[in-house]
């Protein structure tokens, strides 16, 4: 824990400057994660409002906090969304999109009877997954347009500023990190596939609703 904190105390105090820290219990801002008084002696900062330490996962296992966040704990977020500088927003969102044109692909192949081995055939089958992958980025946008609508018109006030709009994106790109488990789903095959299919799209519908809490 020691050591974690202190290779990302640089990126911390960055981070600091811009004022960018919150408490993961209560969300009100904090001027630091942690006090450095030297010799490897670290003391996590308490939260001025709530009276608990502003972050405990910076001394956590990054596993732990992946565990934390599949469980969908508010905590867990607001740790990743304010306290971390991750930037794999647009490779995730680009890989679920991936896992689901495969899953729509996958399911249109086996509608079809056609096991004609030509060139053409294969080069069709190709494109038809291209175009489940621009179907499915056509309704992932559609649906995050659809969110940001309607939390506008319900509380205006929730984003009055662009960095506002940004945040949100990128809580919303980071919660469909469930649509990776289409893959074991389709891959491990069994008759309670369109079960599991329907578990995870409602796993993904929570972690939505937790990352826009």
């Amino acid at each position: 824990g020691v050591e974690a904190l202190t290779g990302l105390g640089v990126l911390w105090r960055a981070m600091a400057a811009l004022g960018a820290y919150r408490c993961i219990e209560c969300n009100e801002e904090a001027t630091e994660l942690y006090r450095d008084y030297q010799r490897g002696v670290l003391r996590i900062s308490i939260c001025k409002s709530c009276q608990k330490p502003v972050d405990k996962y910076i001394e956590y296992d990054p596993v732990i906090i992946l565990i934390n966040a599949v469980l969908c704990k508010a905590q867990a977020y607001r740790h990743i969304l304010f306290n971390t500088k991750i930037n794999i927003h647009g490779k995730l969102c680009i890989f679920c999109l991936l896992c689901e044109a495969y899953l729509r692909w996958l399911q249109l192949q086996d509608s079809s009877q056609n096991t004609d081995p030509d060139d053409l055939i294969r080069y069709a089958k190709e494109w038809d997954f291209y175009r489940m992958f621009g179907i499915a980025s056509l309704e992932q946008t559609s649906f995050f347009i659809g969110i940001f609508i309607t939390l506008w018109w319900m509380s205006p006030e929730m984003l009055k500023r662009k960095s506002d709009f940004i945040l949100l994106l990128k809580a919303l790109l980071l919660s469909t990190y469930g649509k990776l488990l289409l893959i074991p789903a389709v891959i491990w095959e069994h008759d309670y596939t369109p079960l599991c299919l329907a578990f995870i799209k409602v796993f993904v519908l929570i972690s939505n609703s937790q990352a826009i809490r």
